[in-house]
């Protein structure tokens, strides 16, 4: 079983969509993984999912509503055995904060590139960000099982 968790800047767009989307296919594919989401930033912490991307989301069949937005802490790097950025500074900062014996793989979300920040976008922004998230966890899912 892998424990996976997602970073984004706020914890409010892009990390708890991808924690949402792959709860998701987990749950009709049958797998069996922790899924957690978190932020760099803790200014949000305690905040449900951005409502527009919860939205969109929403569309799509995927419920983001009982999630809360955290900071990313310490102890998430031992705790989780994979944490994917979802952009190249969210990726900066957590390898500034991780411990030197932390277990966790720390990988950018897509592999190459960043998933861009929808928050100061309009519709199709959000949209966009549900493909790529869509498209990528399929595949984690695939590679992880």
């Amino acid at each position: 079983m892998a424990r996976i968790l997602f970073v984004c800047l706020g914890n409010i767009c892009r990390s708890p969509t991808a924690e949402g989307v792959i709860r998701h296919f987990a749950m009709t594919r049958g797998s069996d993984h922790e899924i957690d989401s978190a932020g760099t930033g803790g200014w949000h912490a305690g905040d449900p999912p951005d409502a527009r991307m919860s939205a969109a989301a929403l569309q799509r069949g995927i419920d983001l509503s009982a999630q809360k937005a955290r900071q990313v802490c310490v102890d998430d790097f031992y705790r989780f055995t994979h944490i994917y950025a979802m952009d190249a500074q969210n990726l900066a900062d957590l390898e500034a904060i991780r411990p030197k014996d932390a277990r966790a793989e720390l990988a950018l979300f897509l592999g190459e590139g960043d998933v861009p920040d929808p928050y100061y976008g309009g519709p199709d922004g959000f949209e966009h960000v549900l493909d790529l998230v869509e498209a990528r966890c399929a595949d984690l899912l695939e590679k992880l099982a």
